[in-house]
């Protein structure tokens, strides 16, 4: 087992960081990991309801999101219409820029969502990681 993977099962670990290795190298550690992996294109994204749009439709949220922040919160830290056998969430995020097409202040709400997902996770005895590409 490599490190990298090693590492992606480590609950202390998990987090949001940007990726600093080539992304097939983590696709094969997720795989590796027995991880729920989603992957969401950003090089469309420029606004608030694109992004919510681009992460409901990565996750499979169900009919409830609704395309608000309160419902990513409350989406990342559920995830129950998944397989509740996974051993934990990667979600990547592709071509986005710094702010990853959002305002500034739209940024640090989306930041301070996924720390709180790493923490609902981390709570559940899952590893949650947000990698930025």
């Amino acid at each position: 087992m490599s490190d990298l993977c090693e590492r992606l099962q480590d609950l202390g670990e998990a987090g949001v960081y940007r990726l600093s290795c080539p992304v097939e190298v983590l696709r094969g550690n997720v795989l590796l990991s027995e991880l729920r992996s989603f992957e969401l294109d950003l090089s469309s994204v420029h606004s608030k309801g694109e992004f919510l749009a681009t992460i409901a439709h990565a996750i499979q949220a169900p009919d409830w999101f609704g395309h608000n922040f309160d419902a990513l919160s409350d989406a990342l830290c559920d995830l129950s219409w998944l397989d509740e056998s996974e051993k934990g969430y990667v979600l990547l995020l592709l071509n986005g820029d710094e702010t990853l097409g959002l305002t500034v202040a739209d940024h640090a709400i989306v930041t301070d969502i996924f720390n709180d997902a790493v923490s609902c996770w981390r709570a559940a005895g899952k590893p949650f990681w947000v990698f930025i590409a």
